[in-house]
């Protein structure tokens, strides 16, 4: 029988022995299975507390319903019945000079891709529109192969303030990151791709919404952007764990320290000073915890893998009294553009798009700290962190009521980032593991941040290893 042993207990780790084991069982092939977590808890940056009624999310609250590995693993899981969609119709907002900006209707890939609402928008001036507006008959193309930032792509397109008053605080609201940093190619290579045909992004885009608004009337009524589970995001890891216990070895609290390459297999050194022996392992880690664990044997990918910088981030829910917030709420939520100078990088009003997170005469709101180079509130004493949620709300949205409730997350250092050259890294690091049998890497790091991103990886593992192994049997 075959072992394997899979480091970590995030979503990438728990999916990755969902999978494997799947493929185990179509193909009638015995397969001992562990899973190693070093902390006391599942789930990664998956958290959720549910406390007198609110639902709390610690990490990300929802996933991208257009990319569908999350959502079918979730019905496969049996959790088809408690998937929710955003409710219909928020709008989101960007913070600037001072109030709430409602953001241009039409975005397509965190673009303005209509025309209309981009000349309407109060986030731009007459000569911001104008220079958008240009872009319709410029022509530019980035040499096949390039690699540009995102900052560099959409002011070359749009120009300076389409860039930074409505698609930099996007992107930072998704990777905290820098879009000056950030590799077009390895976050949104869409947009390459519309350029290369059109040569130029927004006559692109325009096509791109044509074809949307067609599909959308093929569907019917339009479908929810972002779904979550009706009791939180944990309820994807509670029934991975339920749906593996007594198929694969679970241990939490069990840190592995080193790998040792062994003749056949591998052996696992954990911390307590006890070993594992194993015919495969699935490193599912963070790469700067990967680059620690796989330093012994392989120096040069240690160290492409702690070459991948990350960002850490506070996430701060607060609960109020419906009567205390004089704000409509009217929508999903805001961000802010780093021009703006403050410290909040976004706030999710998540009662509002999603009603069943609070009781009635409640409101839960989710407060985002920490962009990429400017993360050391991770290290505030939780009171300061509080004070300064209390000071971002009021001057933000007019808050001036204490909170009747609080729910600090501390993510130390918890979003890789994605700058130019990334998808090179990441080639180099897969082609340096692949010297090694039957060692595989899955996880945030490499080709895409988000949950379904996540899933569909450790899917393309699982179906990889069984293919080498049913190779190997031949």
């Amino acid at each position: 029988m075959e072992t394997l042993a899979i480091v970590g207990g995030g979503i990438a780790g728990l999916s990755s022995a969902y999978f494997l084991l799947q493929q185990a069982q179509a193909r009638k092939r015995p397969l001992r299975l562990y899973v190693l977590e070093a902390s006391d808890r599942w789930g990664g940056v998956i958290r959720t507390v549910r406390e007198d009624g609110f639902v709390v999310e610690g990490g990300p609250d929802s996933v991208l319903a257009f990319k569908p590995a999350g959502v079918e693993l979730w019905k496969a899981l049996g959790l088809a019945s408690e998937i929710v969609g955003t409710v219909p119709g928020r709008r989101a907002f960007i913070y600037f000079q001072g109030r709430l900006h409602p953001l241009p209707e039409g975005l397509t890939l965190m673009i303005p891709a209509r025309l209309g609402p981009l000349f309407r928008t109060s986030l731009l001036s007459p000569w911001g529109k104008l220079r958008a507006a240009w872009n319709l008959v410029m022509r530019t193309r980035t040499p096949p192969g390039q690699d540009v930032s995102v900052a560099d792509f959409v002011m070359r397109h749009l120009g300076r303030e389409v860039f930074e008053h409505i698609v930099e605080p996007l992107f930072a609201g998704i990777y905290a990151g820098d879009a000056r940093q950030l590799s077009l190619r390895a976050t949104y290579p869409q947009l390459l791709d519309l350029e290369q045909t059109y040569g130029s992004l927004l006559r692109g885009l325009l096509h791109r919404v044509r074809q949307q608004r067609a599909a959308a009337q093929r569907r019917g009524r339009p479908a929810s952007a972002f779904v979550t589970l009706r009791g939180g995001l944990a309820r994807m890891v509670e029934a991975l764990v339920a749906h593996l216990q007594g198929r694969a070895s679970l241990h939490l609290r069990s840190q592995v320290r080193a790998l040792q390459p062994r003749k056949s297999g591998w052996r696992l050194h954990l911390a307590d000073g006890s070993t594992l022996d194993a015919d495969g392992v699935v490193l599912a880690l963070p790469a700067h915890a990967a680059a620690r664990v796989v330093e012994t044997f392989d120096p040069e990918l240690a160290g492409l893998l702690a070459g991948i910088p990350y960002a850490s981030s506070v996430i701060v829910n607060v609960a109020l009294k419906r009567e205390d917030v004089t704000h409509p709420l009217e929508g999903s939520g805001f961000v802010v553009p780093r021009v703006e100078g403050r410290p909040l990088l976004a706030c999710s009003w998540t009662s509002s798009k999603f009603p069943h997170r609070a009781p009635q005469g409640f409101v839960l709101l989710r407060c985002f700290f920490g962009r990429a180079g400017a993360d050391d509130v991770v290290n505030w004493p939780e009171e300061d962190i509080l004070a300064l949620t209390r000071r971002e709300l009021r001057e933000t949205m007019g808050i001036a009521t204490a909170p009747v409730r609080t729910w600090v997350f501390r993510w130390r250092p918890a979003l890789p980032q994605y700058p130019v050259g990334h998808l090179e890294r990441v080639e180099a690091i897969f082609s340096r593991a692949g010297q090694w049998p039957n060692l595989s890497l899955v996880g945030n790091a490499y080709r895409g941040v988000g949950i379904p991103d996540v899933i569909a990886g450790a899917r393309r593992m699982a179906k990889a290893f069984d293919a080498h192994q049913g190779a190997d049997n031949t």
